[in-house]
């Protein structure tokens, strides 16, 4: 038997039409407030991709946040420093804390802005990783990175957000992946801004 389709108000579409590319749009009249008529777009979907969509803003509660709430959110949980890198402390640590000019081992993760993997130093199958030790010295380390850990204590995590500007302006700048592949990847993304997430382990 064939499913009776459904029409939603557009209002209520938002992004979804970008999930629901089988989706027809129309003009349907409804009354204001003064017994006049006016137009509102709608789309006809099935009761197949309406149940989707309702599970998709069920399972992630971003859709149902408020636009005012979620600002509020991201004001409290990110901090913006001089060199332009927003930093969000995930895990404050217990340990030592980092100064510049530190030899430090930390383990990270690096994604472009869009959520795209990049690299890590944490196998993603087999969870083994492959911690940098690096000095939190601009000259070999990126300085968004530099100015990230510095203030970190060991154990702590923190994620940040790095403009190209202060990640890597030469490709000499450390953490990068001695394989050719993971190497090419990183640095074919300099340009752009890059989602740094790190955990310290330990200020030598």
């Amino acid at each position: 038997m064939k499913a009776c389709p459904l029409w939603m108000p557009a209002s209520m579409m938002m992004s979804f039409t970008s999930l629901t590319p089988r989706c027809d749009a129309r003009a349907i009249w409804v009354k204001n407030s003064y017994g006049g008529l006016i137009p509102q777009t709608s789309y006809r979907i099935s009761r197949r991709t309406f149940v989707g969509i309702g599970v998709l803003v069920y399972a992630n509660p971003a859709f149902s946040l408020p636009p005012k709430d979620a600002e509020d959110s991201e004001t409290i949980r990110y901090r913006k420093l001089d060199g332009g890198v927003k930093i969000q402390d995930i895990i404050e640590g217990e340990g030592p804390e980092a100064h510049e000019g530190d030899l430090v081992e930390f383990n990270y993760v690096c994604r472009r802005s869009n959520g795209y993997f990049v690299h890590s130093t944490v196998d993603q199958f087999s969870g083994e990783s492959r911690p940098v030790v690096l000095p939190l010295d601009e000259k070999q380390i990126i300085q968004g990175l530099k100015d990230v850990i510095v203030g970190m204590k060991a154990g702590g995590k923190r994620r940040a957000l790095i403009p190209p500007d202060v990640g890597y302006v030469n490709e000499n700048l450390k953490p990068i992946p001695d394989e050719f592949g993971p190497r090419r990847s990183l640095l074919s993304h300099a340009n752009e801004p890059l989602v740094f997430e790190v955990q310290l382990l330990k200020v030598l």
